[in-house]
């Protein structure tokens, strides 16, 4: 999984509504504090098809105990956990953009749809049933406006294919 994580003071996001994805016009009726967060972050998740349940489990610990929220003394040292803060997650297969060759990237290095789709919900999932984060979320695989103010500014890359070496 690679995820870009921002901290952020508030995001949004809406959804093109598409007649022919129902959920996409539910989506955009839903409350504005149903579609928003404030103080937190904004993940842009890939998933690859060589991710698993154990890249899943890694990513979110990793993101629910990152310390990059100031402390007292203005030092990053608290944790999301620490500061109470929401998430709002964002699938995002660009983030494995390859743009080694020519002007056009490619995008095969991206799991497949159903693949990507599945890990994405269980982290999410993992972040709000393990850790007691509240994760508001866009909708796979469509098109989406994300609206957001960088905290810091701060932005992180985490790419779990370290932790299988």
């Amino acid at each position: 999984m690679r995820i870009v994580v921002q901290k952020v003071s508030q995001a949004s996001v809406m959804i093109d509504a598409d007649e022919n994805q129902p959920e996409t016009l539910e989506f955009n009726n839903l409350a504005e504090d149903e579609r928003s967060i404030n103080h937190g972050f904004v993940l842009l998740v890939g998933v690859e098809d060589a991710d698993t349940d154990a890249d899943v489990a890694w990513a979110a610990k990793k993101i629910a105990h990152m310390r990059i929220f100031e402390d007292d003394l203005g030092k990053m040292n608290r944790s999301i956990l620490d500061v109470h803060g929401s998430i709002l997650s964002i699938s995002q297969f660009t983030v494995y953009a390859n743009v080694k060759r020519g002007n056009r990237p490619s995008f095969t290095e991206a799991g497949s749809p159903e693949h990507a789709e599945k890990l994405w919900k269980q982290f999410n999932a993992t972040l709000t049933k393990e850790y007691g984060i509240d994760v508001k979320t866009g909708i796979f695989a469509s098109h989406m406006h994300v609206s957001l103010n960088n905290d810091g500014p701060v932005t992180i890359i985490v790419d779990s294919a370290i932790m299988r070496g």
